[in-house]
Parts: C-alpha cells; structure tokens; sequence
C-alpha cells in the first residue's frame, strides 16, 4: 500500500514540521510513502498522487494550506493530520523539535487522527 503525503508550505514551524515528518517517512518506511508540498502546482499534486493507495495531507496548522490546494486539484484527503490539532504549538520561526516530528509520524502510522479546518 503505497500513501501519498501532501504537506504544507508554510515557513513556520508547523509548517516545517509537516515536511520534516513526511522525508522520516519516506527515509524509514522506503516505497511506502510519497511525500509532496503543497506548493506544488495542483496539476502536479494530482499527477503524483494518482498512483497512490491513500491520500494524507498534513497541514501544520487550521488555515489548512495543503487541504485547500487539494481540494484545488480535485481531490479529498483519506487522512486530514493537523500538527496544532496534535497539541504542537505554531510558534513562528522557532526550531522544530524531534518530539514534534515524532508526534506527527505517530499520527500518520497510527492511520491518522481525521481533523477538519476550522478556519476558511
């Protein structure tokens, strides 16, 4: 089973943290998981995830970036982490910490917390 990972874009921690936990993913779980960022175009994002079992897209906080440029490309997340939702606080520019990443692959190997946005 092969799980694309749709992360934010975002420069703040949060942000940062998504793509972080998605490359220990792909490093630890080989062929298993794809990692893709959101700033991707939403061509690209639904050409790469074509070929995907599961769809998980892990926003780093509830302005949902990586959710709405999905949703952009036509396409609905299996799997919705937030990292705020998790109780990492969004602290700017501060240094991700490995707990952090930890958390967030946890949540993904775990199948994943299903959150929604609560802002638009």
């Amino acid at each position: 089973m092969t799980s694309a990972l749709v992360t934010c874009s975002g420069v703040s921690n949060t942000g940062k943290l998504t793509t972080q936990a998605g490359m220990i993913l792909m490093q630890r779980k080989p062929g298993m998981f794809q990692c893709m960022n959101c700033k991707q175009s939403a061509e690209s994002l639904r050409t790469e995830a074509a070929g995907s079992d599961r769809l998980i897209v892990l926003d780093g906080c509830t302005d949902c970036c990586a959710t709405k440029k999905l949703s952009a490309a036509g396409l609905a997340p299996d799997v919705h982490i937030i990292a705020t939702e998790l109780g990492i606080e969004k602290n700017g520019m501060a240094e991700v910490r490995f707990e952090e990443i930890e958390k967030v692959v946890r949540a993904i190997l775990d199948n994943g917390s299903i959150t929604s946005c609560t802002k638009t």
